[in-house]
């Protein structure tokens, strides 16, 4: 009877029940939510749920997580930079750069989005965080998850990696409800309904011409942004080169949907109640939704700046797109444009601010390495 009773004690003391604490069973809360979002709202679904079903599984069993656990390994791939830049390059081949070709002027308005990563960089170290986490936390305001992933491996950062990640997916998925409001904030009906005029044509030796340019100019410069504006135009060239039909297939669908299987659930794992819920991690969370709405901001308001210049030619709400999450962020132009007059179109005119909002996000990961020294 001993034996009995003691066997059915060890099976007791094995099971998830037995170490679970409130703060796991807040995080699974979390977890069943972001699936819920992401299943039955649709929000980023392709990101969100494999990011929720990391979340859970290492809240019910924290080993899959440490070293030696299966998502350990995967977890390697980010700190090692490998997955982002993998990432880039498939964003690279399933994104058509004609409009940022077309409108040059479209990398100012990137560029102006990219104010809410310094105000979050300097919030950040004012809130308490050295500069490399700060540096780490600011990029979430360029709502790109692959590039604060990339940064935080590079500067050290793996212990906010988690809620650094969480944080700028989730403002990635959100960007449908956090936007639209700071846009008619920001702007008049009168200036939500101005229609742009048609993009020029783009010639096919201009598209092959663009990411082999943009490497030389970019790299040159900066050599750090390599792994990622580097990537990101091998992917693009893939695109665009027309004799490379296969690798451009692969990067755009199998490559990268096993690249964002891999990323998203390690990242979720790293979300145990013991790594996340803490009070840095709020603060992140606050940071990273004020970098976001002040990029966007920046990005609106330096489009109504574009609109005085050129004389009411430029529709001040593709400024919002300005932000990397492509073709998200565009796609919610187009929306808030719409809305004020049914016959206008800028998603393509949005999509210019939208590509250059990558590089540019790119670009001040490169920069946060340079002043740091890393490589």
């Amino acid at each position: 009877m001993d034996y009995v009773i003691d066997t059915l004690n060890n099976l007791l003391d094995q099971t998830a029940f037995a170490s679970l604490y409130w703060g796991n069973i807040v995080m699974i809360a979390v977890a069943c939510i972001f699936l819920y979002l992401a299943i039955k709202k649709g929000y980023e679904p392709l990101l969100l749920v494999p990011i929720a079903f990391g979340m859970l599984l290492s809240n019910m069993y924290p080993p899959i997580i440490e070293e030696g656990g299966l998502l350990h390994f995967f977890f390697l791939l980010d700190e090692w930079s490998i997955l982002p830049s993998l990432i880039f390059m498939g964003v690279g081949a399933m994104t058509d750069f004609a409009p940022l070709i077309a409108n040059p002027k479209s990398f100012l308005l990137g560029a102006a989005a990219q104010f809410g990563i310094y105000t979050a960089y300097i919030l950040a170290i004012a809130m308490g965080f050295n500069d490399k986490a700060a540096a780490a936390i600011s990029i979430i305001g360029g709502a790109d998850g692959p590039t604060s992933i990339f940064l935080a491996g590079k500067l050290g950062q793996t212990g906010l990696m988690g809620a650094i990640a969480v944080a700028a997916y989730s403002y990635m998925s959100l960007v449908p409800i956090i936007q639209p409001p700071i846009m008619k904030f920001f702007t008049t009906e009168e200036e939500r309904k101005i229609k742009m005029g048609q993009l020029r044509p783009v010639s096919k030796l201009e598209k092959i011409l663009f990411p082999i340019v943009v490497t030389i100019v970019v790299v040159m410069i900066l050599p750090t942004t390599a792994p990622l504006v580097g990537m990101l135009m091998l992917g693009n060239l893939f695109r665009e080169c027309g004799v490379v039909k296969q690798l451009s297939d692969t990067a755009q669908n199998a490559m990268m949907y096993i690249v964002v299987i891999l990323l998203g659930t390690s990242v979720g794992a790293t979300t145990t109640a013991q790594a996340f819920l803490r009070m840095d991690t709020l603060k992140i969370v606050v940071l990273g939704l004020v970098a976001f709405a002040v990029g966007t901001t920046s990005g609106i308001l330096f489009g109504k700046l574009m609109c005085k210049l050129s004389g009411g030619k430029i529709n001040p709400l593709i400024g919002s797109a300005g932000v990397s999450a492509v073709p998200m962020a565009a796609r919610v132009s187009q929306k808030v444009g719409s809305e004020a007059d049914p016959t206008n179109f800028l998603l393509m005119h949005a999509m210019g601010p939208n590509v250059a909002g990558v590089i540019g996000t790119a670009v001040a990961a490169g920069t946060f390495m340079a002043i740091f020294g890393v490589k």
